[in-house]
């Protein structure tokens, strides 16, 4: 596998994104939604970008888009066989990481050839610069959103890969120069339990608002057949439909809300891999006559997301663990009431009664409680939507992230200005 490209060049910083997640082909998450923002605003701020990211097909794979210099790999090497014979032994995270690791040390050992690059961004979540960091002469950084150790006792995985895991990620965290977090919540975290001992920067996560703004699709209204009476009352909840993400609370939420308000009408987007719609959710409204203002609209590209947005009233994010969501950013951006959860770093994001209402976590009831005040007074969804749009406007936008993480590396590295 050769992963030559096209030569960066230009006068600003040039800088690498190592991230198996990109839209749209590996767009699963939000490591992959800031990869594509911070990416887009430093080629606005005027540095040459390329991103690493992973493919669908073996090999490697070029494109540019929005200035954004992209290749995508798909490591078929020595390590494929290897990796299989892991996830027969019952290992599904680590092996993953393994193979995420290979393929952006190959592709970035390959471009090293004809390039250089002043830092290399990377993500602790994934493993992507665990060999980089080892084994090439660049400068590193590693950003923080959801390390292994203290996530995946949410999900039905072995101790061993929970070990496996933690421990290959623990290599590219050691070995990064420079550190940054979007929330002082993920700062303490991986100090108090990752060990972490020098600095970890606060870099809040960022949002291109023009893009937002701009998107238009009015089709979307009549395509997921979303209600139109004035005074109706959609709810969204657009996550991965996972326990982190509170998806188990669902059912308990959708059935009060929906029982004491006729007027609320419940939307949730998502990947579902536990079956939670039409196992749980789906039968337990039905059984209360409650299915008919339940929509579930499978899982949906960002775009779509966005300008569903804008045609709701309020998300809900009942998270049990979470670090700085980018469905929270989004939902703000578009000035729509968020109820979540009072932990993590979800208080850095919403200021309960200002920016959005703060849940007790784990609590059905108390997302309820909060759903329901927001379905019955108008004037106070539009006060807290505007508010919220206001704070992203201040403090999240995908411009000020990319500067602020550039200031950094210029003083960390003495890069010139």
């Amino acid at each position: 596998m050769s992963c030559v490209a096209t030569s960066v060049g230009g006068d600003g910083v040039k800088i690498a994104l190592l991230s198996y997640e990109l839209p749209p082909d590996t767009g699963f998450g939000g490591i992959g939604t800031y990869t594509w923002y911070q990416a887009r605003a430093l080629v606005r701020l005027g540095h040459d970008v390329r991103v690493v990211a992973g493919a669908l097909e073996p090999g490697c794979h070029h494109s540019e888009v929005d200035g954004v210099k992209i290749t995508r790999v798909l490591d078929d090497g020595p390590f494929a066989g290897a990796i299989r014979g892991m996830l027969d032994d019952g290992l599904g995270w680590a092996p993953n990481r393994i193979r995420t690791a290979s393929g952006a040390f190959h592709a970035l050992r390959d471009l090293l050839e004809q390039e250089s690059y002043d830092v290399v961004e990377y993500p602790e979540c994934g493993g992507d610069g665990m060999i980089v960091s080892t084994m090439l002469p660049v400068r590193t950084c590693v950003r923080f959103h959801s390390p292994a150790a203290l996530i995946m006792g949410s999900y039905p995985v072995s101790e061993a890969d929970l070990e496996a895991t933690s421990f290959l990620e623990q290599i590219g965290i050691d070995q990064a120069d420079v550190r940054t977090a979007p929330s002082t919540f993920m700062a303490s975290e991986v100090v108090d339990r990752l060990g972490v001992t020098t600095p970890v920067h606060v870099i809040p996560n960022g949002i291109d608002l023009g893009s937002l703004d701009s998107a238009s699709s009015p089709e979307v209204v009549e395509r997921f057949e979303l209600p139109t009476r004035p005074d109706l009352v959609t709810v969204l909840f657009a996550s991965r439909l996972e326990r982190r993400k509170g998806a188990h609370l669902l059912a308990e939420v959708c059935a009060q809300v929906l029982g004491r308000d006729p007027r609320v009408h419940f939307l949730v987007a998502g990947a579902d891999v536990d079956g939670l719609v039409d196992g749980v959710i789906r039968p337990r409204l039905a059984a209360e006559g409650l299915d008919d203002r339940f929509r579930y609209l499978n899982r949906l590209a960002l775009p779509e997301v966005r300008e569903l947005l804008k045609h709701v009233d309020v998300q809900l994010l009942p998270t049990t663990w979470d670090n700085a969501p980018y469905a929270c950013l989004e939902a703000m951006a578009a000035g729509v009431a968020v109820v979540t959860s009072d932990l993590g770093g979800m208080p850095e994001m919403i200021e309960h009664e200002r920016t959005g209402l703060l849940s007790t976590p784990h609590d059905p009831h108390s997302f309820a409680t909060n759903v329901l005040r927001l379905a019955d007074d108008r004037a106070l969804r539009e006060r807290l939507g505007a508010q919220a749009r206001a704070e992203v406007e201040a403090r999240f936008t995908d411009t000020a992230m990319a500067r602020a993480t550039v200031e950094l590396w210029r003083s960390s590295f003495g890069l010139g200005a």
